[in-house]
């Protein structure tokens, strides 16, 4: 079979799906690396008012989560955590969190999804919103781990004058990652 024979999914056959299913699975084990990592250098560019742009924040994070010592995957995760910004501004730590979901232990998953929110605690207050709106999370058997993230790994980032590693350093373990068996396909 080189292709399916339906033009609406209702219409396919267990053949046609058992058919599909490696294809998908074996061009996303392929791609996935290179895909998010295009995304990250879409961060590239304008500062918007920032001393650094989005991409070199993303740097500094892995370079950061790097010299402390955490683990391939924390790195990554601090690597990634912003990639949602450009195409989702208003909810990027839940787009980069349902990236990384399949790849990432249950903590760090929890971790990206909530930084946004975790992070406001260091500007909320400038604009007239609760900046202890992570306390709601404050009995979660990872809000430390969420805050202590936000502090080292995020609110820190953004010098121009920072020693901040290149991408080369950290892409072997962006492509290790995604090349694991994912959890669950979704």
């Amino acid at each position: 079979m080189k292709e399916v024979s339906f033009t609406e999914m209702k219409n396919g056959t267990r053949e046609e799906y058992e058919f599909l299913t490696p294809l998908f699975q074996e061009h996303h084990r392929l791609n996935l690396a290179d895909e998010v990592l295009a995304m990250l250098l879409k961060l590239r560019g304008p500062k918007l008012g920032y001393k650094v742009d989005r991409y070199e924040h993303s740097l500094q994070s892995a370079t950061h989560a790097l010299r402390d010592g955490a683990d391939e995957e924390l790195i990554v995760c601090a690597l990634l955590h912003d990639i949602g910004d450009s195409i989702a501004p208003d909810n990027h730590s839940q787009l980069a969190a349902a990236v990384l979901k399949p790849y990432v232990s249950e903590k760090n998953h929890w971790i990206i999804r909530h930084h946004g929110l975790f992070q406001g605690y260091y500007y909320f207050h400038h604009l007239g919103q609760d900046q202890n709106a992570r306390d709601q999370f404050k009995t979660h058997e990872h809000y430390q781990a969420c805050v202590d993230f936000c502090e080292k790994y995020d609110q820190n980032c953004f010098d121009p004058e920072f020693d901040t590693l290149p991408l080369e350093t950290f892409e072997p373990m962006v492509r290790r990652m995604f090349e694991k068996q994912p959890d669950e396909y979704v």
